[in-house]
């Protein structure tokens, strides 16, 4: 399994969205749904079944584990399985970020911005 952050990116955007979300703290799926979609501003809202799908790939990849946290049961008396970010993830999404980061503030990406918003 690759351990340097750079054999990772560059990330899916729905990756780096559930990787962002679980920077600050742990989170169930329900929770990382919302707060996708709160970040995303509504661009990304992701089903039970996508969801799923990316956290199946990113413990695979080490880059999110499952937490020992559980809640009380909810209605349906099921526990809420929470998720966290690995040190892997974390250095992945901060090379990311860097990698973000420098393509836009590189020269020719500030020029195409502002001939196409001007």
């Amino acid at each position: 399994m690759p351990t340097d952050p750079r054999d990772h990116l560059p990330l899916k955007p729905v990756d780096l969205e559930l990787l962002l979300a679980l920077a600050g703290e742990e989170r169930h799926g329900y929770g990382l749904v919302q707060a996708i979609a709160d970040h995303t501003n509504g661009l990304i809202v992701l089903d039970p079944g996508n969801l799923y799908r990316v956290i199946k790939r990113l413990l695979a990849d080490d880059l999110v584990a499952a937490s020992g946290r559980r809640d009380a049961q909810d209605v349906a008396g099921e526990r809420r399985r929470y998720y966290r970010l690995t040190p892997l993830g974390g250095r992945v999404l901060a090379a990311e970020l860097h990698r973000l980061r420098n393509l836009v503030a590189a020269r020719g990406a500030r020029d195409v911005a502002r001939r196409w918003t001007s």
